[in-house]
Formats: C-alpha cells, sequence, structure tokens
C-alpha cells in the first residue's frame, strides 16, 4: 500500500508521537514528558513553524496525542466526524507549500499556528487519504497482548499485526512455547 509521501510521513508521525504514551512507550514512561523529549521527536520529522518550547505547548501536544490515538482506532465513518471536526475548529485552508528540502505538499494552517493545531490538521489531511482510499484497516494497534502501540501498516498484503519487531518476536516465542508445552 502506498500513501502519497507527505500522508506516509504524516502517518509515521502520529505513530511516533503516539507511541510516546506510557501506554505504548517501550519504556512504560511517558517519553514525552518534558519539552526536550518533546524536540526530540520533532527533530525526527519535519516540523516547521512556530515552536514555543514550553509547558503549555507540551500539554496542548499531550491533548493532541491522546485524541489522535482514539482517532486512529475509529471506524471509517467515525473517523470522518473526527477528521472534519479537526479541519473545522482549525479553520484549515488546504494549500500547496514547499519548503526546505521537501517537494510540494499540503499545509493548512500558518506557520504561526500553534504547534499542537498543526499536528492535528497535518494528521488529518493524512487520515483524508486513508478514508478516501477506503485503508482504515491499515491504522491499527498492536496484537501483542501487553502493547497498545499503534501501527501503520503500509505491507503490500496488509497484514501486519505488530508495532515492532520485538512484539512481534516476543509473541511468536510464547506461541512457540505454548505448542511446545501442548506436545509434551
Amino acid at each position: 500500500m502506498r500513501f502519497a509521501p507527505d500522508t506516509e510521513e504524516s502517518l509515521a508521525f502520529v505513530v511516533a508521537l503516539c507511541n510516546t504514551d506510557p501506554s505504548a512507550s517501550r519504556s512504560g514512561d511517558d517519553e514525552l514528558a518534558t519539552v526536550d523529549q518533546l524536540m526530540v521527536v520533532l527533530g525526527q520529522y519535519h516540523y516547521t513553524g512556530r515552536i514555543d518550547r514550553d509547558e503549555p505547548e507540551l500539554r496542548e501536544v499531550h491533548r493532541t496525542r491522546a485524541l489522535l490515538r482514539r482517532v486512529w482506532s475509529l471506524s471509517r465513518d467515525d473517523a470522518v466526524e473526527a477528521v472534519n471536526k479537526m479541519l473545522r475548529d482549525a479553520k484549515a485552508l488546504p494549500h500547496l507549500v514547499r519548503h526546505d528540502d521537501l517537494d510540494w505538499h499540503m499545509h493548512a494552517t500558518e506557520p504561526g499556528s500553534p504547534l499542537a493545531e498543526r499536528i492535528r490538521v497535518e494528521a488529518a489531511l493524512a487520515l483524508i487519504d486513508v478514508i478516501r482510499m477506503n485503508e482504515m484497516a491499515r491504522l491499527r494497534v498492536c496484537a501483542a497482548d501487553d502493547c497498545e502501540g499503534l501501527l501503520l501498516d503500509l505491507s503490500r498484503n496488509g497484514l501486519k499485526r505488530f508495532c515492532s519487531v520485538r512484539c512481534g518476536n516476543r509473541m511468536n516465542m510464547i506461541a512457540f512455547r505454548e505448542r511446545r508445552a501442548d506436545d509434551k
């Protein structure tokens, strides 16, 4: 499955952001507890524009993270309502931009808009493509028993089940041990 490059990058960012939540993080801690940790996550993606680097902004990004975690698991029709609300609340106006080393892609907010609002709107724009292509099933929660990590399945066959190799290996080992115990 292939989406537009900016759609894939936005969706990958949503996964990275949401997987900093204590329910999904590898450490079990909030991996977005500080402004410095937020800057590390943002540094891995092409976020330009206003970044305040303060506690109020961090709190708003936490609220956005929680919202996006909920939207990720919605049905297609329910996701439409959530996406439309995110766009409406921001008074989003899609337009094409080219900056830094990125080719033409869509933005729908001004560079001076608050970071959390820009994150929500960019996620909403990406989700529009997913919804229009009827590919909400590509947005999943990890199938590992003890993991709530999000995953984006861009594989050809759409059968990815785990958020990481670590979770997949752990679940495969558990299944192997159960089979061996049954054989005895």
